[in-house]
């Protein structure tokens, strides 16, 4: 008896004409469109202006895209600089490998520039932006259904994810069916983004509480994701480093969730930078 299980796509790549059209980015990019509506409709509900955002946007996605692949290149060098391999690779952005909280980190840096040109709170507009965001991330996901990666270990479960044979892990070769994380994390990043409206309704967080919510959440469900992982990771202590990491961040989004909590903070509305 045959069981049911995903089929992976045919192909992640289509050209039109010399020009490759590629799932992955088509993903990433539809992930941020989604994600800027989403946050200008946020942003005018509390009496901003919608153009301001997609100045902010400017600054932080081109930020974040370089900060995703500077971590992922960083945790994982040897997939690109050690003997036999090809360091151009680690500019292939369209390959995959993008880590999220590198993105995060140096899209904030982005995000606080375009903030600044126009007087905006970084903190405010952080909260608006986390439930966009983390809908961006499970949009983002399915570029990793695509390029048939990123999955779990194999598994006989009804919805286990077929990997043809060039994709499959040199250890299982002759192992078709693995759990799709991608799926997994996709359907986690959908729950906090509910998690987030709700509480942010119910609970009115503000001054970053809400986006520390957002880190706090996701990384709870990365971790048990991460678990279930096969590709290619470094491992610190027995851990998976982006496990280490997704702790520390966890701690810190708790330990900024109580601070601020406890003590308002009264950080002045910056002034904007006067236009040139």
């Amino acid at each position: 008896m045959m069981l049911a299980h995903l089929p992976s796509p045919a192909q992640g790549v289509w050209h039109l004409g010399p020009f490759p059209i590629r799932a992955y980015a088509l993903c990433i990019l539809t992930g941020i469109v989604v994600a800027t509506w989403w946050t200008r409709r946020r942003w005018v509900a509390r009496g901003g202006a919608a153009d301001d955002v997609l100045d902010v946007v400017m600054w932080a996605v081109p930020f974040g895209i370089v900060g995703g692949r500077l971590y992922h290149v960083i945790t994982d060098p040897e997939l690109y600089f050690a003997a036999g391999q090809q360091p151009i690779r680690a500019l292939y952005i369209w390959d995959g490998g993008l880590g999220i909280w590198g993105a995060v980190a140096l899209g904030a840096v982005g995000a606080w520039i375009g903030c600044r040109r126009h007087g905006i709170r970084l903190a405010d507009f952080a909260d608006v932006v986390a439930p966009g965001l983390v809908v961006a991330q499970a949009i983002g996901r399915w570029g990793n259904y695509f390029n048939q990666e990123l999955y779990g270990g194999p598994t006989t479960l009804p919805w286990a994810l077929q990997i043809d044979a060039a994709h499959r892990p040199a250890d299982t070769p002759g192992i078709g069916l693995y759990h799709p994380t991608f799926l997994y994390e996709s359907i986690w990043d959908v729950g906090v983004a509910v998690l987030l409206v709700w509480a942010g309704r119910r609970f009115g967080l503000r001054n970053g509480r809400l986006f520390a919510l957002y880190v706090a959440a996701y990384t709870v469900g990365r971790a048990w994701i991460e678990a279930l992982r096969v590709d290619h990771a470094n491992h610190f202590l027995g851990l998976r480093l982006n496990d280490w990491t997704s702790l520390v961040v966890f701690a810190a989004a708790v330990a900024f969730f109580v601070v601020r909590g406890r003590h308002p903070a009264a950080e002045p509305v910056p002034a904007p930078i006067p236009a040139a």
